[in-house]
């Protein structure tokens, strides 16, 4: 079931992104990442009805109001990154430390995946590895260079961010539904809204205008992922679920070559096939 709803959200997580990311092109990265926050919410709060009671705790609430802002943090970054470099490129580089950070705090937490969960977990992150490769094409002199570094550096740091909303989640309770997630945009809604406003910027515009209909589905995709993603954990593993998860460049990938006409290299549809055999290997 965890490794079902893993590689759910993993599709989700890269289809939402990808959409954040061509939406960035048009608007300001943190208006994108207010309006899909502000998207998911809407989705979160129109659901929770429809869902069994849940018993949260303010530990809940806070914990999930903590990753909120880390979430909300990591996906201004990583909007950013999408919007100025090649998302087949981006996505993957982000997707490591996303992956990393989760893993190394499930084992620090004690605990012990299966051998066959391992290899997996290793496999995955080989995979992630492989879909970054962007090819000898790219610059590695000057103002391009420095450019190609500053942006793989960004996606770095809002894959860590994401990591860290991930250990989050994981911290709550099991009984504690989906609050943790209404707990994480209760946080990182104002905190957006305080960003955009403290730079001059207006919060009407940041929820109309031009490609307005791309931010909100790439809203209610991240928010799905994440609702998919919070059940696995209850489900599963921390580090096996977060090295499934880590697999969501995929989508992204696949999307920008079919959509952005992205050239795929040989090295990076290696990845995808690899990516195939760590999920094998996880649902042993």
């Amino acid at each position: 079931m965890s490794v079902v709803l893993a590689l759910g959200a993993a599709v989700v997580f890269g289809s939402a992104d990808f959409l954040g990311g061509l939406a960035s092109r048009r608007r300001a990265a943190l208006a994108v990442a207010f309006g899909t926050q502000l998207a998911g919410f809407v989705a979160l709060l129109v659901a929770l009805p429809f869902l069994p009671p849940a018993t949260v705790t303010p530990r809940d609430l806070l914990l999930g109001a903590l990753g909120g802002l880390f979430g909300s943090s990591g996906v201004v970054l990583l909007f950013r990154c999408l919007a100025r470099g090649p998302m087949s490129v981006v996505a993957p580089v982000a997707a490591l430390t996303a992956s990393v950070v989760p893993i190394l705090a499930g084992l620090v937490q004690g605990e012990r995946p299966g051998a066959a969960a391992v290899a997996g977990i290793a496999v995955a992150l080989v995979a992630v590895v492989l879909i970054t490769r962007e090819g000898d094409e790219v610059a590695v002199t000057g103002e391009r260079a420095r450019a190609d570094v500053r942006v793989v550096a960004t996606a770095l740091a809002a894959g860590a961010l994401f990591g860290l909303f991930f250990v989050c989640l994981h911290g709550t309770g099991d009984d504690a539904g989906l609050y943790p997630l209404v707990g994480a945009r209760l946080a990182s809604i104002p905190f957006l809204a305080l960003l955009i406003t403290t730079r001059g910027g207006n919060l009407r515009e940041a929820v109309t205008g031009r490609g307005l209909p791309t931010v909100v589905v790439s809203g209610v995709l991240d928010m799905t992922a994440n609702i998919l993603y919070l059940v696995a954990l209850r489900h599963g593993l921390l580090a096996v679920v977060s090295a499934l998860t880590g697999l969501y460049p995929a989508a992204t990938v696949l999307l920008a070559q079919t959509v952005l006409d992205e050239r795929m290299r040989r090295t990076q549809v290696a990845g995808l096939a690899v990516a195939a055999v760590a999920a094998t290997l996880v649902a042993v």
